[in-house]
């Protein structure tokens, strides 16, 4: 239906929810924990409040529903120095900050090492040392990009490991990237026009470290059989990325998605069938394709995919975004990074219409209420009855018909990446969404400021 700007804005004024404090998430914490996989957005990598609201979801999630650990938009290798960290494993370092520093030189740094993430990391592995089974929650990469850094971890754990036969696989693999000297593109040049491609090695790795694991789920580290596993599908898909990238940027960006989202079904499968888990990704990739111009262009994204492959109801997705502000990005791909301005959203754009309609506050907008987590009863009602699953969700906040079907229109909606110039907001950084289609929530901070890097002398900052 065609929408006015003033029916939008008091759509927004009904159904906003203020956020200040940890409790005001109570709802939205209840709607999401019925849920296999929560995804938790940001309208940017580099925006405190983000950062640190996802963390009170997420402590939430993992000590009041058992969820069983985070996946993130990083690389595996560094993350899972992350996850040795906080499960005090064998190998890890010592010290938080040593364990961060493994991100230091993987542009861009501040994503991770900041002092937010610094937060996170610590509360985990708190948490995690009171847990009696001794299973805590674990922190763990999802992304595409680290190639050259999984083939060494494979081929180190293996040697220390002794695993001689397999050993042997992965240098077979890792001699026939060597040669294009740790440049993603220059492989994929190669492997598009001279046909010189590694598929068929990492493909061999990959089911090899698979078929191990397999065989004797329970022998030795399962984490450390994990991680090499991982570590392959790493090496396969991003064989497979670099290889698109040079034809089609949708092309590769697919690929990426449905390598995090593989991994992402791994994960889950090695916790066991009851695992749920808790996925930080930029808006782009947690917020449904479908819900966004994206699908015009043949784009999926991890949104759309995990909904499709664990049914809608089994999972929540959480947009974030922000009215102005302060951030920390990069003027181009690898660039010093600088705290750049936000400037007030685009007048029409969501920004601009939840500002207004919220009054300039914080706040929580939820168009869905989730699916209840377990069976049973709740606590009694005003009249002394046990309130049935049903019931409780009545409660629950989420849009009278009518304003979702406000919100079931379409929306300029901002997105800020790691490359980010200010003054060309009107070129690029707003994506047209169908918010309640895209998102089962979302969370607005009306002036946000950018995060805070552990070595901000090394991000220009």
């Amino acid at each position: 239906m065609a929408v006015k700007r003033q029916q939008v804005i008091d759509a927004i004024r009904r159904q906003a929810q203020p956020l200040q404090a940890a409790s005001d998430l109570d709802a939205l914490v209840q709607a999401a924990a019925g849920a296999k996989v929560v995804l938790l957005g940001e309208a940017s990598h580099g925006t405190s409040e983000f950062y640190r609201w996802r963390t009170e979801l997420t402590k939430r999630l993992i000590t009041e529903h058992g969820y069983h650990f985070i996946a993130v938009e990083g690389d595996w290798p560094p993350c899972y120095e992350v996850n040795k960290y906080v499960k005090r494993m064998s190998g890890a370092k010592r010290d938080v900050n040593d364990t961060l520093a493994s991100y230091y030189d993987r542009w861009p740094s501040w994503m991770w090492a900041n002092e937010e993430v610094r937060e996170l990391v610590e509360w985990l592995r708190s948490h995690n040392e009171r847990q009696a089974d001794g299973r805590g929650a674990g922190f763990y990469g999802m992304d595409v990009y680290s190639l050259w850094e999984s083939m060494e971890a494979i081929m180190r754990h293996l040697e220390q490991s002794g695993q001689t036969e397999l050993l042997e696989t992965a240098k077979t693999a890792f001699s026939c990237f060597e040669p294009h000297g740790r440049e993603g593109q220059q492989y994929g040049l190669s492997a598009v026009y001279w046909a010189e491609t590694c598929e068929d090695e990492v493909v061999r790795l990959l089911q090899e470290l698979q078929d191990k694991r397999q065989r004797a789920p329970g022998a030795g580290d399962a984490e450390a059989a994990l991680s090499d596993e991982l570590n392959a599908l790493v090496a396969r898909n991003a064989e497979q990325y670099y290889r698109t990238m040079i034809r089609s940027d949708s092309s590769s960006w697919n690929v990426r998605d449905e390598h995090m989202t593989e991994a992402l079904d791994r994960l889950l499968k090695f916790h066991g069938p009851e695992a749920k888990a808790i996925v930080w990704e930029h808006n782009t990739h947690i917020g449904d394709a479908r819900a966004t111009d994206m699908a015009r262009e043949g784009m999926v994204n991890v949104g759309q995919l995990v909904r499709e492959r664990y049914g809608r109801e089994n999972c929540y997705a959480i947009g974030f975004g922000t009215h102005s502000g302060t951030v920390i990005a990069g003027k181009s791909w690898g660039a010093k990074a600088e705290t750049m301005r936000v400037p007030a959203a685009v007048e029409g754009s969501w920004e601009d219409l939840v500002h207004e309609g919220s009054g300039g506050r914080d706040v929580v907008l939820m168009f869905s209420r989730g699916k209840s987590e377990g069976a049973g009863t709740r606590a009694p009602d005003a009249d002394g009855k046990p309130m049935q699953i049903e019931d409780y969700d009545d409660l629950m906040l989420a849009p009278e018909p009518d304003d979702r079907d406000v919100f079931m229109n379409t929306f300029d909606h901002r997105a800020i990446g790691v490359v980010y110039h200010p003054g060309r907001e009107h070129w690029g950084n707003y994506v047209p969404s169908v918010m309640a289609d895209r998102y089962d929530a979302f969370i607005f901070i009306n002036r946000s400021e950018a995060l805070h890097p552990l070595a901000p002398e090394r991000v220009g900052v």
